[in-house]
Parts: C-alpha cells; structure tokens; sequence
C-alpha cells in the first residue's frame, strides 16, 4: 500500500500507520511530494501528477499492484493514481479528503480557515504572499487529544515540514484549486471515503461530492471525529483493503 501524506507533512511514514500495516501483513509505501521531506520543488505541478511519482516509486520496490491510501491533502492525490494506473491500483482509501473545486456546492463552506485555498485562487504570487498562520479552531478537542495521544507523531511531522519550509503547501494549494488533471469518473478501483462529521479543514460536504461522482465509492460517516481524530480509522481501513481490493488482488 502506498501512503500518500497530508499537507503539511514530509511523507515520513507515521507510527500509527506502521503498526496497523504490520498487524495486517502490509507493505507500506511512502514518499515526499514535491517540496515535502527533501524532494525538490516542482512549480506548477497538478494533483495528477502525483501518479507518475508513484509509479516510479512502485517500479523502484519491484511492486507490481498496489492499493493506495491518503489522508487530508493526500486523498486527491490517491484518486488521481487509480485513475491514471488503473491495471496497478487495486483499491483506494481517502480519509478527511477534499472535493475538485467547483462552484456546483460552496466549496468552502464548513472550513474554519480557508485563507490559503483562496489566496491560491488568485494565482502563485498572491498564494506565496499569503502569510499561513494555523488557526486552533480548524480543530476539534477531538483533533487536539488525538494528537497528544496516538497521533502525536503526526503533529511533530508536520512541524518538520513547517520548518523546511512552505513550498509544499503552497504548491498543493494551488493544485486543489486549479483542475486536478483527471476525471473522477476515471476511477474504476473500489474507494473508501472516511470522513469525520465534524470536520473543519475538508468539511463533510467534499465527502459526499465524492460519492456521487466515484464509479464505486463506499462512504464511512464518523459523526463525532475532526480532521485528525478521523485516523484512528486507519487501521479499520486498512482492514477493507486487505478483505476486498487487496485479497483479490497478489502484491508483486
């Protein structure tokens, strides 16, 4: 299974993650977008590029199918690898994940603090002027305990990531608000969505766009989970791929 990270973080693969994939007999795979975790920056770069990487990264393990798994910011970047990969990817998890931007439903709605996104409308100098400042309320007491708790690893990656600087997220920005470069009706591959019903970065509304434009989406509603507390999901998620996409499928 490939990881595909959130945004902010470095691609380093989490300890959560880790346990869960060894309990269940999974390899795991992950790396650093560009501009994330020591990979060089790619300006201009759209959500579907992300599949190429990946392929890369599969041919270069000698893996042959694969599953995919992203959360936050990574859940776009899974889809786009089964759409475009559709012979490798055998199945896909997208936890906390956002909708392609449209005006069909208020986009934006929900989200506590959406300054970057809009900022990365207006183009790369206006999202590079843009001063990112985390805004507490994007997270629920949920959110907070899973992160002082089980998650904690997550919280300290993406303070690495904040470190090396901001290139990433802008450039993920920018590509969640311009096309994505696939169509979702592309994706073949059976899709988890989990989504916390209480989430303040990619609100439940981008959950439910998804389901309706995904082939054969399945939605896991969470009332009570944020953003980050909706990861305690993982493992479970971890679960399905191994009893459905993941069984019918051998890893190479």
């Amino acid at each position: 299974m490939v990881w595909h990270h959130g945004s902010p973080q470095t691609g380093a693969l989490l300890e959560p993650l880790l346990l869960a994939a060894a309990e269940r007999g999974i390899r795991l795979l992950s790396y650093g977008r560009p501009g994330y975790g020591g990979s060089s920056r790619l300006v201009g770069r759209d959500v579907v590029s992300a599949a190429r990487d990946v392929e890369q990264v599969a041919d270069a393990f000698g893996v042959g199918r694969f599953a995919v798994m992203g959360a936050s910011g990574g859940g776009p970047h899974a889809l786009a690898c089964a759409a475009v990969l559709p012979e490798r990817v055998s199945g896909v998890v997208c936890l906390a994940g956002m909708a392609p931007f449209t005006e069909e439903f208020d986009w934006y709605a929900g989200m506590a603090a959406p300054g970057g996104l809009r900022a990365a409308e207006q183009g790369l100098a206006a999202r590079e002027r843009f001063t990112e400042e985390f805004d507490p309320s994007s997270f629920t007491p949920a959110d907070w305990a899973a992160l002082s708790g089980q998650w904690t690893s997550l919280g300290a990656d993406a303070q690495r990531a904040e470190q090396a600087g901001g290139e990433g997220l802008v450039d993920d920005d920018l590509a969640f608000v311009r096309p994505w470069g696939f169509d979702l009706a592309e994706v073949t591959a059976p899709v988890l969505l989990v989504q916390g019903g209480q989430d303040r970065v990619a609100p439940p509304s981008h959950a439910d766009w998804l389901r309706g434009l995904l082939p054969r989406a399945e939605l896991w509603s969470r009332p009570e989970d944020g953003h980050i507390s909706v990861l305690y999901a993982c493992a479970e998620a971890m679960g399905w791929l191994r009893a459905g996409p993941m069984s019918r499928t051998a890893l190479s």
